[in-house]
């Protein structure tokens, strides 16, 4: 189709437009519009009807000039500090899931467990002028805090909670599990007591400092059998540091792993050695990875709601974006020790 010489909307560099799509689709613009973002409210055929407009044009959208025209874009950035493993793919699909039917392009970061790294990502994506924030915990550079401040758009928190900071959270007490990995640990009759964690993120230390906390008002904290390494967690560092704890401290009797990959190569790593798994030594892990319920012996871990994490923080962000207030700015999600047979 040729389009209108007195057309604002016609092409200029020789790129299809969305009115080009609407005409061919028969619609006006805005659903064209709706369509192609996915918005809900769009009936079924019509869809469709742009959607093969689109496709017969190759129309490809101009997000850059939907954020100019409206002076805001329909994306909400998520940022999150790792992609290596599962732990957050379930968060990301949840937040996708929400998200993306109400109109709203979703904008991923990964961040590596690096401050700065985020501090980045948050300028750069701050170019798109995002709707929104969803960002995972409180620990980030003050530069972040006064960018996320000064841009005064709204932001959700997400894996942990602050109830005194006044800002929107979704997540769990790290401090609680922690304390909960030592009780169960303790109530098996264990004496000697560790926890190795990795990557040293303010979670981790958070899961670590709870459990210390309840082997010290049980009389059973040594500081001598904490490992901590800021070293990327694996499933190759869990068995090296296992073994590495093993010789040191060998009076050790349970170890509490602050990620469920740390925890799997540990188990690995006593089956090579001929250690045995609980009788020796109980290994608990954390997260409750899909793969820990198949390990050999079956890995105890606390599970945490990663999935439902995601949807609730991207359905607070939805309310947000309406412009309304969140009635439970602090939820608390939860966790769950799954007991099998490592401990």
């Amino acid at each position: 189709m040729t389009p209108h010489k007195n057309d604002k909307s016609s092409r200029t560099t020789g790129r299809p437009t969305l009115n080009e799509v609407a005409r061919l689709a028969g619609v006006s613009p805005i659903t064209a519009s709706r369509a192609l973002r996915g918005v809900s409210s769009v009936a079924t055929e019509l869809v469709e009807k742009v959607q093969k407009a689109a496709q017969e044009l190759n129309y490809v959208v101009n997000s850059a000039a939907r954020a100019l025209a409206s002076a805001q874009s329909q994306s909400v950035v998520v940022l999150v500090p790792s992609l290596s493993n599962l732990l957050f793919i379930e968060t990301l699909e949840a937040i996708h899931q929400v998200l993306r039917p109400k109109g709203f392009e979703v904008l991923i970061g990964n961040y590596h467990y690096s401050r700065d790294e985020e501090e980045n990502l948050l300028r750069n994506y701050m170019t798109y002028q995002p709707r929104g924030l969803l960002l995972t915990g409180f620990d980030r550079t003050e530069s972040s805090r006064r960018m996320i401040e000064a841009n005064n758009i709204p932001c959700v928190y997400m894996m942990d909670l602050d109830s005194g900071a006044g800002l929107n959270c979704v997540g769990f007490s790290q401090l609680n599990a922690g304390e909960t990995a030592a009780r169960h640990l303790i109530s098996r009759g264990r004496k000697h007591l560790a926890y190795v964690g990795a990557q040293l993120d303010q979670r981790t230390l958070l899961r670590g400092e709870g459990f210390r906390r309840a082997l010290q008002e049980a009389g059973l904290y040594n500081p001598d059998l904490e490992l901590l390494t800021p070293r990327p967690s694996s499933v190759g560092l869990g068995g090296e540091l296992f073994l590495q704890l093993m010789q040191s401290q060998p009076q050790v009797d349970a170890i509490f792993f602050g990620n469920d990959d740390l925890a799997q190569g540990a188990l690995l790593e006593a089956m090579r050695c001929g250690i045995k798994i609980p009788e020796q030594v109980a290994v608990l892990g954390f997260n409750d990875l899909p793969s820990s319920e198949h390990m050999v012996p079956r890995l105890s871990s606390i599970s945490t709601p990663r999935e439902a994490i995601g949807r609730r923080a991207a359905e607070q962000m939805l309310t947000l974006l309406a412009g309304n207030s969140v009635t439970e700015p602090v939820v608390d999600m939860g966790f769950e020790l799954r007991i099998r047979e490592s401990t």
